[in-house]
Parts: C-alpha cells; sequence; structure tokens
C-alpha cells in the first residue's frame, strides 16, 4: 500500500469500526422494572446525601438529654427520634443520612480513582506490550496475590485513617480487577483488522488508541464503574466497623455500627437500619450496573 496514503482515506468500514454507545439508554433503562427500582432507590440515598442539612431533622453530632432513659439507654424509634438515638443520645436518622454523604464520597472518589489507573495500566499493558505489558501485568498479578480486605486493613493501619485516606487505600487495592479487564479486551482489539488496517495506513498512536480503542472500552468502563460503587462502599463499611476507618465524630454507616455494637442485643435498632442503609445502596448500584451492561453490551441486544 502507498505510504502517502492518509487515515483520512480510510474506507469507510475503517472509520466506522468504533461503536458508540447506543442512543436511546434512558429509553431501555426505563423498560427494565429493575433498573427504574435501582434508579429510584440509588436517588433516593443520593438525594439525602446531597440535601442533608435540609433533610436530616436535627444536627448530626447534637447530644439530646432527652435522648437517652433514666438508666441511660438509647431511646427506641419514636415520635421525636423516628429512628431512635445511639448511646449518646444522638439522632440516629440524621446520622445516617450525614453518613450517606460519607459513604457517596469514597465510593466515588475511591472508585473513580481505581476505575481510571485500572484503564490507564490495562490499555498501556494491553496496547503497546513488550517489557511494558510484563512489568505492568505483573506488578498487577502482584497486587492481586493479596486478599484485597487484608491488605486495605494493612494500609488503614498504616495511615491516620481519615475520609481522604480511606478513599486512597481502597482506590490502591481496588484498580487491579479493572487493569485486568481492560488489558484483556485491549489485547483483544489490538489485534482486530480495523486496528492493523489502521496502522498499515500510517495512523498515529494516539489516534488508534482515542478514535477506536477506548470507544470499545467505554462500556465496559462505565458498567464496571457503576458495579465498582458497591464493592467500594461495603469496603468502607467493613473498614469503619473493624475501627481503622473513618473516625468519628464523622458519621459514617459502618462506624455507627462499630459505636454501637455492644446494644446489638438491647438496642437492635443502631446496627439494624445502617445494615439496611449499607445494603440498600450495594443494591440499588449493583442493579443499575447490570442494567447498564445489558444496555450498552451489544451481546445482550434484544434481551430482557
Amino acid at each position: 500500500m502507498p505510504a502517502d496514503v492518509k487515515p483520512e482515506a480510510m474506507p469507510d468500514t475503517v472509520k466506522t469500526a468504533a461503536p458508540e454507545i447506543p442512543k436511546g439508554v434512558w429509553r431501555r433503562l426505563l423498560e427494565r422494572k429493575l433498573a427504574v427500582f435501582a434508579l429510584v432507590l440509588v436517588g433516593v440515598i443520593v438525594g439525602a446525601a446531597v440535601f442533608a442539612p435540609f433533610v436530616a431533622p436535627f444536627d448530626p453530632a447534637e447530644q439530646f438529654f432527652e435522648g437517652l432513659t433514666l438508666e441511660g439507654a438509647p431511646l427506641p424509634p419514636g415520635e421525636t427520634f423516628w429512628l431512635g438515638t445511639d448511646l449518646l443520645g444522638r439522632d440516629l436518622l440524621s446520622r445516617l443520612i450525614y453518613g450517606a454523604q460519607t459513604s457517596l464520597i469514597i465510593g466515588v472518589v475511591a472508585n473513580g480513582i481505581a476505575v481510571a489507573v485500572g484503564a490507564f495500566v490495562g490499555i498501556l499493558a494491553g496496547f503497546f506490550r513488550g517489557w511494558v505489558e510484563t512489568v505492568l501485568m505483573r506488578f498487577t498479578d502482584l497486587m492481586m496475590a493479596f486478599p484485597a480486605l487484608l491488605l486495605a486493613i494493612t494500609l488503614a493501619a498504616l495511615f491516620r485513617p481519615s475520609l481522604w485516606i480511606v478513599a486512597m487505600v481502597i482506590a490502591m487495592v481496588n484498580w487491579v480487577q479493572m487493569a485486568r479487564v481492560v488489558y484483556t479486551e485491549t489485547r483483544s482489539l489490538s489485534e482486530r483488522e480495523f486496528i492493523l488496517a489502521e496502522r498499515a495506513m500510517g495512523a498515529g498512536l494516539f489516534r488508534i488508541l482515542f478514535r477506536h480503542i477506548l470507544p470499545h472500552l467505554l462500556s465496559t468502563i462505565v458498567v464496571f464503574g457503576t458495579l465498582g460503587i458497591s464493592t467500594t462502599v461495603l469496603l468502607e463499611a467493613t473498614l469503619s466497623y473493624l475501627g481503622i476507618g473513618v473516625q468519628p465524630p464523622t458519621p459514617s454507616w459502618g462506624n455507627i455500627i462499630y459505636e454501637n455494637q455492644t446494644y446489638f442485643t438491647s438496642a437492635p435498632w443502631l446496627v439494624f437500619f445502617p445494615g439496611i442503609a449499607i445494603i440498600a445502596l450495594a443494591l440499588g448500584f449493583n442493579l443499575l450496573g447490570d442494567a447498564l451492561r445489558e444496555v450498552l453490551d451489544p451481546t445482550q441486544k434484544g434481551r430482557h
């Protein structure tokens, strides 16, 4: 093929080889009952977190004298305190609403960093191959050899736990799965005929990456990012429950359970309601991620 042929002169089949996100994503999502349920569930939790100062009935750190019984025990759910109070006489509903902010911030920030790092490593290793692939994927394998929870506990113990430190720790242990998935897809794509045709026509690396590789990976990144939020929230709750996550007085669903676990038998609502909140958020994002996978994955077209 002549060397002076430019990428702009390539056949239409090569130009349009990279898929786009299907049109009518919202319409197709709304056709699925579980997707609608997930959107409502996630929307309620996100709305409560964003508008926490207007939704929460009380200050989450305020200790009410009338929030404890005469014996100093937490109050059960009632007319004033809808979900009861904790061991310090604080309103549990208000702490759960503000705790949603913590969980969502960590879920979005930590998972966003993990997805970005994992996608970057996977694309580099899968596209450039050679020593780049060897170094990056052997390091990824090394990170995957450590149990994620154990590694997170170790890292959290080395640093002073705070909101942003916990987010960074979770991101450091969660990027490896994303890297593996993106690496596999990128390596497969780089051997496809339209990519080989681009190379033969003299297309630059950046053109191939941004015009053909990334569009193919976009649906995978979106779905993996959505599903990863639930995993991140659960890991944050676990670290907080173990006392090495977000530290009081900052409310977190995990540290609410940690603080009140001694009242599990006498005041079960202190553990039950935060647990329900964690399950609801994880369920919402998992259902939403599954629905997005069905909508964005061409192989799922027409399936319900």
